[in-house]
C-alpha cells in the first residue's frame, strides 16, 4: 500500500495536560441535547418518509441498509499577536444512504432532504443492487440516548463574547510565563454534530455530538536564536470544560515546550533503545500499528497481521484496546456511524492478537458481532472499519526502572508529523521534544530528529511496559482512504529495546 502521511493534530503536537481519567464516568445530570423525536425535529422528516425511502433503496436486493441524517455546525476563531485575525462559521446538513450485497456497496447523498431528492439518491444507490427485493421495516424502534458526552448547553447557545473572553485569557496566561515570548497565536474551534441513522432491521438512533479544540502556539527568541511550539486540548466537552486552571496548564505547556528547545540538541545517530512516552507516544500505537488490525485491511489481505489472529504478537506486558466508550474523549461515541453502540474491542491480549475492528461489512465476513467501529467522516461518506479511542494499558515497569536499563538511547516525548506504510508497518516519525538517556540517565535535551522502524517489528520488539497510562489531551485525526475522523489515542511509558534514530553522526 502506498505510504501516507500519518494523522496530526490539528495543533502540529499532541500534548499532555492534566486529562480525565481512562474510565471517567459521563455526566449523569446534563444533557444529551437529543428531542424525544429527532427526525422530526432536526430534519423535518417523519417515520413514513424514512420508510418510503428505505423501501426504495432496498428495491432491488439488500443484506443491510441505513439512511444517515447529519447536521454540523462549527465555529473558528484565530488571534494572533492580541488581534482576532479571523473568524467563521458555518452550517452543512445532508443524508447519506446506503445499499450493501455481500461485499459490494452502493452509496448516494442529497443535501436536498425533500423526499423527491431523497427518493432519487436512493435509486442511485440501489442501482448497483442484485439480488431478491429487501423488506423495509415496519416501524422504527428508537434506541436509548447516550452517556459519553453530556454537557450543560450546547455549542449553538454560547455566546461569541464569551469564547473571545477565555481566547484572550489563554493569549495573556502565554505572554506572562516568559519574557522570551514575542509571538503567540490563539486558534479556537467548536463543533456540533447532530445524527439520526436508520437501519434496515428497524432500528434508529439518534446522537448530539459536541466537539472543541483550543491551540496554542509560541514562539520565543533568545540572543537572536528564535524557537517555536505549541500545545492543544481537544475533546467533547462543552464551554465550561476551559476553567483557568486549564488555560494556565495549557499556556504553561506550550512555553515550556518552547523554551526548552534552546539547550537541545540533535542526539546521536544511530540504532539504539527508545523510551516512549506516557500520552502523544500513543501515535506510533495508532498509525504503525492500529491500522493493520482494522478488518477491511486484513480481509482485503493488506495487513501483516491478517493470518496472525490468536497468535503472539508482541510481550506478555502488552495489552491493546480501542474503546470508544471513553467519556468525552475527542474519539468517543455513544453510537458508531452505522448506529451501533460503541464498545472496547481488545485488539492484543497479554501479547496475544484477539480481535480486529469491525464495521457491519467485516463482521458479517468474519461471522461476528460489529464491533462499534463503523465510522464515516460525513453524510457524503460511506463507513468503514477506524479507530476511536485506542490506547495500550499498564503494565508492571516503572519509568525510573526503563531509564536505568539504557546505556544509550533516547525518549520520545512529543511527535509533528511523519509516513506510515499501513501493510507492512513501516514508518518513520519526527520528534520535536525528547531527551537523551546516557548510562542509565537523562542527560539533554533533544530535538528535531527521526525515529525509522517497523510497526509490527516494534511490538515484538517492547521489552518494558510502565504503568501510568494516560490518553494524549492533544486535537488528533486520522485520515484514512480520503477521510477524516477525531480520534484519541494513548499509552504508558513503554521501552522499546531497539529502534533506528536519525540523528548527527559523529565526525
Amino acid at each position: 500500500m502506498k505510504r501516507r502521511d500519518f494523522l496530526a493534530a490539528t495543533a502540529a503536537s499532541g500534548v499532555m495536560l492534566s486529562m480525565p481519567g481512562i474510565l471517567n464516568a459521563a455526566g449523569e445530570g446534563l444533557s444529551t441535547h437529543v428531542p424525544d423525536k429527532p427526525f422530526l425535529s432536526w430534519f423535518n422528516v417523519d417515520e413514513a418518509v424514512m420508510r418510503k425511502v428505505m423501501s426504495e433503496l432496498v428495491a432491488r436486493g439488500a443484506d443491510a441498509a441505513d439512511l444517515y441524517f447529519e447536521h454540523n455546525r462549527g465555529n473558528a476563531i484565530a488571534m494572533e499577536d492580541g488581534i482576532i485575525s479571523s473568524a467563521r462559521s458555518w452550517i452543512e446538513q445532508g443524508v447519506g444512504l446506503r445499499v450493501v450485497i455481500g461485499d459490494q456497496t452502493g452509496y448516494a447523498y442529497t443535501e436536498d432532504l425533500s423526499v423527491d431528492a431523497m427518493l432519487k439518491a436512493a435509486r442511485t444507490a440501489a442501482a448497483i443492487a442484485k439480488g431478491s427485493k429487501g423488506v423495509p421495516p415496519q416501524h422504527f424502534n428508537a434506541g436509548p440516548a447516550g452517556k459519553m458526552y453530556r454537557i450543560a448547553m450546547p455549542w449553538s447557545e454560547v455566546k461569541i463574547d464569551d469564547k473571545l473572553a477565555r481566547v484572550r485569557r489563554l493569549e495573556s496566561l502565554a505572554r506572562k510565563q516568559d519574557a522570551a515570548v514575542n509571538k503567540v497565536t490563539i486558534n479556537w474551534s467548536d463543533y456540533e454534530q447532530q445524527v439520526v441513522i436508520a437501519t434496515l432491521d428497524g432500528r434508529v438512533v439518534a446522537d448530539y455530538r459536541p466537539m472543541t479544540h483550543l491551540w496554542c502556539t509560541v514562539s520565543a527568541e533568545k540572543n537572536g536564536v528564535r524557537q517555536s511550539n505549541s500545545a492543544n486540548l481537544s475533546g467533547r466537552y462543552g464551554m465550561d470544560h476551559y476553567t483557568d486552571e486549564r488555560l494556565q496548564v495549557l499556556a504553561k505547556k506550550a512555553v515550556d515546550n518552547t523554551l526548552v528547545l534552546f539547550g537541545a540538541r540533535r542526539p546521536p545517530a544511530g540504532e539504539m533503545p527508545v523510551l516512549l512516552a506516557s500520552g502523544a507516544s500513543g501515535i506510533l500505537l495508532h498509525e504503525a500499528i492500529g491500522h493493520g488490525m482494522e478488518a477491511d485491511f486484513n480481509r482485503k489481505g493488506i495487513s501483516i497481521y491478517s493470518d496472525m489472529l490468536n497468535k503472539k504478537v508482541a510481550n506478555p506486558h502488552v495489552t491493546i484496546v480501542d474503546q470508544g466508550t471513553l467519556a468525552y474523549e475527542r474519539g468517543a461515541l455513544n453510537y458508531d456511524d452505522e448506529g451501533n453502540p460503541a464498545q472496547r474491542n481488545v485488539l492484543v491480549e497479554n501479547g496475544t492478537l484477539r480481535g480486529y475492528l469491525h464495521d457491519g461489512i467485516s463482521a458479517r465476513h468474519y461471522k461476528v458481532a460489529p464491533g462499534g467501529s463503523g465510522r464515516r467522516e460525513s453524510y457524503r461518506h460511506a463507513p468503514m472499519p477506524r479507530m476511536t479511542c485506542t490506547f495500550m494499558e499498564n503494565g508492571p515497569h516503572s519509568r525510573g526502572e526503563m531509564i536505568a536499563s539504557m546505556k544509550k538511547g533516547i525518549v520520545a516525548e512529543t511527535y509533528t508529523n511523519g509516513q506510515v506504510s499501513i501493510g507492512a508497518g513501516d514508518f518513520t516519525f519526527y520528534i520535536k521534544n525528547g531527551w537523551l538517556v546516557e548510562n542509565g540517565r537523562i542527560t539533554a535535551p533533544i530535538k528535531d530528529c527521526n525515529i525509522i522502524g517497523n510497526g509490527p517489528q516494534v511490538l515484538r520488539d517492547i521489552t518494558m511496559v510502565g504503568g501510568g497510562s494516560s490518553m494524549d489531551t492533544g486535537g488528533w485525526t486520522c485520515g484514512k482512504n480520503g477521510q477524516s475522523v477525531p480520534v484519541s489515542l494513548g499509552m504508558p511509558s513503554v521501552l522499546v529495546s531497539k529502534m533506528t534514530v536519525g540523528g548527527e553522526h559523529a565526525g
